[in-house]
C-alpha cells in the first residue's frame, strides 16, 4: 500500500496501524484466475492447470467448462469440515459448470463455501453500460480469421465455377455461404450480448440478476457482507469479501464520484477504502474485534495500460515496473498484505521479507484446527509464527514467477545475508520503449517475439533495488554468478515437482458453451432481477 497516501485510504491505513504490513507480499500470478486459484489452494496455479493453456490465461466465459478442478482442496473446504460457517461475497472467477448447466462443479458452493453471493465471473467492460467492450482473449481474433477464411473460400469457389476452371456444385456454394453467415452471426452475437452471458449475480446456485445492475452492485455486496457477519457472529466463521473495486471498468457510485484529487481511479480507491472500513467496523461493533483475524490484499498489480484521454483507469504501481499480466517484474505481482488481530499481532508492525498469497491457505487451515493435505504439494507457508514474532525469517527461500507455461523469473531469499536476489530469464518488450507496460498489445504476452530471452539472465538485489532499475554487472563479483547458479538449481528441483494435469484454460475448455450457460429464464432469453424489491425496501 506504499503508493496510497493517508488521504486516499484512511480505513486501510488504520488497519495497517492496528496490525502488520507485509512490504514484499507476492501473488503467484499476475492475473485474477490463476492468482485466485493459488490463493484458494496454497499451490502454484500451474499445478492445478489454472495457468497453462492455449485458450488464454484467464477464464473468458461464465459458460466455459474450465475452472478450479473438483479435486483441488481450498482452505474454505477444510474450515467447513472443522465446523466453520464459510461465505464468499463478491467475485469468484474460477468457473461454474463442467458438463451441464446445473452441475456447479467449479462453483463456490462446491469448493467449501456454505454461502455465496456475487459474480461467478469477473467485472469487465461489457458489464458497464456505455463502455466500449474490449475482449482480450484469443478467441475473437481467431473466430474473425476463420470467418474471413470461409468468406474467401466461398468467393474462390464462385470464381472457379464461373471461370469453368473447376466443376463446382452450386448448392454446395450456397451451403458454404449460409454456413459462413450463420457462423459469423453466432459468434458475433456471443460477444455483442456478452453482458447477458457473463455479467450476472448469483446467490448460491440461484441467479438473482441477469444482467447485473452495476449501479447498485457495490452496496448489495456490502449489505450481504454485513448480513453474513450478523447471521454468524455467535459461531466460528470464515468470510471472504472479494470486492469488485478497483477492477476495471471502474464502478464508482455517485456518492464517491469526483471527490478525489487523483481522478476517476482515485474515486474508486476511496470508495473501496470506505467499503473495507464498513466491513471492519461491522466486525468491531459486533464485539468480534479481538478474536477475528482480518487480512487485506489484492490478487495482482494494477493494469497500468488502461487509460482514457490521459486519465489513468487501471491503477498505478509506484516504483515497480510492469503491471497486470506481467509475471516477472514486481509491478504485476507485488501486492498489499495487511493483517490485524488485536492481542495476537503487534500493532504498527512492518515485515520486509518475501511472503506469498499462497501462504493464506496453510495459515487459515492452522488457525481453524485443520490439517494440510498430504497427497499433494502445498507451496504456501504458515504465516502465524512470523505474524506473532516479526524477528523470525520467512520460510520461503525461493519463489517462482510463471507466465502461463513459462517461468519468467525467480527470487532467492539468502537468509544468512538477508539479501533477496531476483533473476529474470524472460521479460516482455515494453511499448513504447521504457514505458513500463505494453500499451500496444494490452496486456504483455508471455512468449513469442514480444519478449526478450536473457542469457545470461538479469540479476537484481531487490532488497536494495526494489524497483529493479539497475541489473547487476555479473563480472564484478563472483557471488553474482553463484546466486544465479543457486537459483537455477532451485528451478530445476521445482520443475521436477510439476506433473502434467488437465489444462483448465485450454482452447476447448475456454469456449462459450450454450449448454453450460447459467440462465435465469428459458435459454437464450436470459433475464431477471429478483433483488429489485429487496433493494427498494432497504
Amino acid at each position: 500500500m506504499e503508493s496510497l497516501s493517508v488521504h486516499w485510504t484512511p480505513h486501510i491505513d488504520r488497519l495497517a496501524r492496528e496490525g502488520l504490513k507485509l512490504t514484499q507480499h507476492i501473488s503467484a500470478a499476475p492475473l485474477c484466475t490463476p492468482s485466485r486459484a493459488a490463493f484458494m489452494t496454497g499451490r502454484y496455479p500451474i499445478r492445478s492447470g489454472m495457468d497453462l493453456g492455449n485458450g488464454g490465461r484467464i477464464i473468458f466465459w461464465t459458460a466455459a467448462s474450465g475452472g478450479l478442478p473438483p479435486n483441488e482442496t481450498t482452505f474454505a473446504t477444510i474450515l467447513q469440515q472443522q465446523g466453520y460457517s464459510t461465505g464468499l461475497i463478491g467475485k469468484w472467477h474460477l468457473g461454474v459448470n463442467c458438463e451441464s448447466r446445473d452441475d456447479f462443479c467449479h462453483h463456490p458452493n462446491s469448493h467449501g463455501f456454505n454461502y455465496f453471493y456475487g459474480m461467478p465471473f469477473t467485472l469487465y467492460s461489457g458489464c458497464k453500460p456505455g463502455t466500449r467492450i474490449e475482449f482480450n482473449g484469443p478467441m475473437k481474433p481467431l473466430l474473425s480469421f476463420l470467418t474471413e477464411m470461409i468468406g474467401l473460400g466461398v468467393l474462390t469457389l464462385i470464381a472457379l465455377k464461373y471461370s469453368k476452371l473447376l466443376v463446382v456444385n452450386g448448392k454446395f456454394i450456397v451451403f458454404c455461404a449460409i454456413f459462413g453467415i450463420l457462423f459469423f452471426i453466432t459468434w458475433y452475437t456471443w460477444f455483442q450480448y456478452s453482458q447477458y452471458w457473463n455479467c450476472i449475480l448469483m446467490r448460491n446456485h440461484e441467479i438473482t440478476e441477469q444482467p447485473m445492475n452495476i449501479e447498485r452492485t457495490t452496496f448489495q455486496i456490502l449489505k450481504e457482507a454485513h448480513g453474513f457477519i450478523e447471521r454468524n457472529k455467535d459461531d466460528p466463521f470464515l468470510l471472504f469479501v472479494s470486492l469488485l473495486h478497483v477492477h476495471t471498468p471502474l464502478i464508482t457510485t455517485k456518492k464517491f464520484t469526483g471527490g478525489s484529487k487523483h481522478g476517476t481511479y482515485g474515486d474508486s480507491v476511496e470508495e473501496m477504502d470506505y467499503l473495507v472500513g464498513s466491513v471492519v467496523d461491522y466486525i468491531d461493533e459486533a464485539g468480534l474485534k479481538n478474536n477475528t483475524l482480518i487480512y487485506f490484499t489484492s490478487d495482482h498489480g494494477g493494469h497500468i495500460e488502461l487509460a482514457e484521454r490521459n486519465t489513468q483507469l487501471g491503477g498505478w504501481n509506484g516504483i515497480y515496473k510492469g503491471g497486470k499480466a506481467v509475471a516477472g517484474w514486481e509491478g504485476g505481482i507485488r501486492v498489499p498484505g495487511i493483517f490485524r488481530w488485536p492481542g495476537v499481532i503487534a500493532p504498527d508492525t512492518v515485515y520486509d521479507e518475501p511472503t506469498s498469497l499462497m501462504d493464506i491457505f496453510p495459515t487459515v487451515v492452522h488457525l481453524g484446527g485443520g490439517e494440510l493435505p498430504t497427497d499433494r504439494i502445498i507451496d504456501g507457508r504458515n504465516l502465524m509464527p512470523l505474524l506473532q514474532n516479526p524477528a523470525l525469517h520467512s520460510e520461503h527461500e525461493f519463489l517462482f514467477h510463471h507466465c502461463g507455461p513459462h517461468l519468467h523469473a525467480a527470487r532467492w531469499h539468502e537468509k544468512e545475508s538477508g539479501t533477496v536476489w531476483k533473476v529474470h530469464f524472460i521479460t516482455p518488450v515494453f511499448s513504447p520503449e521504457g514505458a513500463g507496460g505494453c500499451y500496444d498489445s494490452k496486456p504483455c504476452p508471455c512468449d513469442g517475439d514480444r519478449v526478450t530471452y536473457h542469457n545470461p539472465p538479469l540479476l537484481f538485489d531487490i532488497s536494495t533495488d526494489p524497483s529493479e532499475s539497475s541489473p547487476l554487472q555479473l563480472h564484478l563479483k563472483p557471488q553474482y554468478m553463484q546466486a544465479i547458479n543457486r537459483i537455477k538449481h532451485a528451478i530445476e528441483e521445482h520443475q521436477r515437482t510439476i506433473i502434467p494435469v488437465p489444462q483448465q484454460l485450454s482452447f476447448m475448455n475456454n469456449l462459450w458453451k450454450p449448454w453450460l450457460q447459467p440462465c435465469c429464464g428459458t435459454f437464450p432469453f436470459c433475464w431477471c432481477d429478483k433483488d429489485i424489491n429487496l433493494t427498494l425496501e432497504s
